[in-house]
């Protein structure tokens, strides 16, 4: 099973997706025959606001407030939301001091962490990044903070580098956006299960379940028995004569 997940680092919701999108794995193992090793995650990527500048002016709140009105307190209320959402999925975030930042970079070292260590390692920077920007409140458009992220994640220093003094992947991510587009997705997070069901949203852990349980299904069909009569046949005893 291959889920593909369209996503931001500096969206909140795809951070809560994720956490329960790994609850509705642990509930779709106990609930089929679902194996671990056979179900492979990659992320794939969305910028939320590719105008946001690489070097922050402000932080979230105080850029909600004034997009939406209402000033700083009007987007602390926001924050407040979505941080108490967060916090019943066990992750406990300080949003209020998260900056504004362009995430085009964090996204070419996503790809290349998806190109040299496949699934694995993508995944393993992709929670770094979140946790870096959303809990230790981390500029993640900082060459020098996504380079000590991409390291501790397992990436290649030398490797990082020649990314990030560069544009390659850039057009990968360009490509991720179009073809999110081209999907449907309005939004973020966006999730592709095998190429055959999309799921909107950071939907609740039990809906996500369901539709793994019915892809996994899918793709292992039954075999149906016909006949019910096993008289002739050999089994574990012999074969009756």
């Amino acid at each position: 099973m291959r889920i593909e997940i369209w996503s931001d680092v500096v969206c909140p919701w795809c951070y809560i997706g994720k956490r329960r999108l790994e609850k509705a794995l642990e509930m779709a193992r106990a609930a089929s025959d679902l194996p671990a090793d056979e179900i492979e995650i990659v992320w794939r990527s969305f910028q939320l606001d590719p105008a946001a500048p690489a070097e922050p002016t402000q932080t979230v709140a105080e850029w909600l407030g004034a997009k939406y009105g209402g000033g700083p307190e009007a987007g602390k209320q926001m924050v407040d939301q979505v941080e108490a959402v967060a916090a019943e999925e066990g992750l406990l975030f300080r949003h209020h001091a998260s900056l504004r930042v362009n995430t085009m970079d964090a996204h070419r070292v996503l790809h290349l962490a998806l190109e040299t260590g496949g699934p694995e390692l993508q995944g393993r920077l992709k929670e770094a990044l979140l946790s870096a920007y959303f809990v230790e409140t981390e500029n993640v458009a900082d060459h020098v903070t996504l380079t000590r992220i991409a390291t501790e994640a397992g990436l290649d220093e030398v490797a990082v580098k020649e990314v990030l003094t560069s544009a390659v992947y850039a057009d990968a991510v360009e490509a991720d956006v179009r073809e999110a587009a081209a999907l449907g997705a309005t939004g973020v997070p966006f999730y592709v299960i095998d190429r055959k069901y999309g799921v909107a949203g950071a939907q609740p852990a039990e809906a996500f379940a369901q539709v793994l349980e019915r892809a996994w299904s899918d793709s292992h069909p039954a075999v149906e028995i016909v006949g019910s009569d096993d008289a002739n046949a050999c089994g574990p005893d012999g074969c009756a004569i």
